[in-house]
């Protein structure tokens, strides 16, 4: 069951990519410039913020089962426009209906993948839904980048739509909820009226869940931007090919997913051995973005190219560690029932950073005295926010501690 999901999961994060593999094509193509290459990023992530606070209400109207199919069509019908009629504003609207469609996936996912297992596993099946994007950008975008290079950009949003669409029979054929599902017969949490209500806005309050956004605001603005503008930083600020910055898009999501792995392993295996959530998740992950940040506020200071993509992929691989252990910190937090709409605000906040470092980064792009100079700067500056971030997270999410608050002393965390 985990699978499926993670495999949904490749295809949301592929349609994602395909952006920063067709950046210089289309920009070429139409004319763009890079500000508004990111406008169009930045445009994706402005309705995937506001997709998201639906997580909760399209749980209560339909199954997952539902909709993620739902979903998931409509991820590839979105494919379709651009290549029917190729110019700047059908790329602008088809790209905000992908990022509306996409914004309640990620809660959705985690709250499916959470059916199967006890809040003290959840770690590493969580770390393999985030590694999703990874094995996207690892094995789904070169395979892109190849099509792009022999045939165009067109076929390449064909293949993504056929695949989306492929995905839904796989999943209608074979998924059921788990036993740790909420519901009358949980066996999370006892009956549907032994689980605990809590207010949203207690939820909402605590420090894990506050200092946990900002740290997932922080690393997903620099997920953002990777997305979007690490082909062209390689292409025009390296030097490198576009085949070969194509290739080599997978190779910070290539440490990711051994960070992710790793982290998420050592988390669970910390939580069973007695240690504290604090210390499993918040310390960690936090330890993790501070890496990060840190790395990439040296990179200007970075002459040699191949240097460059090894500090740019061993920062950002490692600081994706947060993403599951921080949503794994949130299940502990909530009753089961409200899991799916505390994940779904959660992840709508972490999207907040993506609405505005693509365009961000494009408006450093073209003040810059050269391509590499400008990537350099920003990348920079959202290591400092990372940095900071980190930081933040460091001081302020204990799981436990808000759990007791919220569920009561005698309610495990």
């Amino acid at each position: 069951m985990t699978v499926i999901v993670v495999v949904l999961y490749i295809v949301n994060w592929s349609d994602k990519a395909i952006l920063g593999l067709v950046a210089q094509p289309l920009a070429e193509e139409f004319g763009l410039s890079a500000s508004q290459i990111g406008l169009v990023g930045s445009g994706f992530f402005l309705t995937f913020t506001i997709g998201g606070f639906f997580a909760g209400p399209l749980d209560k109207l339909m199954s997952v089962r539902w909709s993620l199919v739902l979903l998931s069509l409509v991820w590839a019908a979105t494919m379709l426009p651009i290549i029917a009629v190729a110019s700047f504003a059908v790329l602008l609207v088809s790209r905000l209906a992908l990022g509306f469609a996409e914004g309640p996936t990620s809660a959705l996912a985690y709250t499916a993948v959470y059916s199967w297992h006890p809040p003290e596993k959840r770690g590493l099946p969580g770390a393999w839904i985030t590694a999703g994007s990874s094995i996207a950008k690892i094995a789904v975008a070169p395979l892109l980048a190849l099509v792009i290079a022999a045939w165009g950009w067109r076929p390449a949003f064909v293949v993504l739509a056929v695949i989306g669409a492929a995905w839904c029979g796989v999943w209608l054929a074979t998924w059921k909820e788990g036993p740790y599902a909420k519901g009358p017969q949980s066996s999370a949490a006892g009956t549907e009226e032994e689980q605990p209500k809590v207010p949203w806005g207690k939820i909402f309050r605590t420090p894990t869940f506050l200092g946990g956004a900002a740290a997932m605001f922080a690393m997903y603005a620099l997920v953002t931007v990777v997305l979007t503008w690490l082909p062209s930083y390689f292409e025009v600020g390296l030097g490198y090919s576009r085949l070969q910055s194509g290739t080599m898009f997978a190779f910070p999501s290539i440490v990711s997913l051994v960070s992710l792995v790793v982290s998420s392993y050592i988390s669970d295996k910390l939580l069973g051995r007695g240690i504290s959530s604090r210390a499993a998740r918040g310390v960690l992950s936090g330890a993790g973005l501070l890496f990060c940040g840190l790395s990439l506020v040296l990179l200007p200071m970075i002459g040699v190219p191949v240097l460059v993509v090894v500090v740019v992929s061993l920062g950002y691989g490692i600081g994706s560690m947060i993403f599951p252990l921080l949503n794994a910190a949130i299940s502990e937090i909530c009753p089961p029932k409200q899991l799916a709409g505390a994940l779904g605000v959660f992840l709508a906040l972490m999207s907040l950073g993506g609405l505005v470092a693509p365009y961000l980064v494009g408006v450093i792009v073209d003040a810059a005295s050269s391509p590499a100079a400008g990537y350099a700067t920003a990348f920079q500056v959202f290591g400092i926010v990372a940095a900071v971030a980190a930081v933040i997270a460091l001081i302020t999410v204990n799981p436990e501690r808000d759990a007791r608050r919220l569920l009561g002393p005698t309610v495990k965390a």
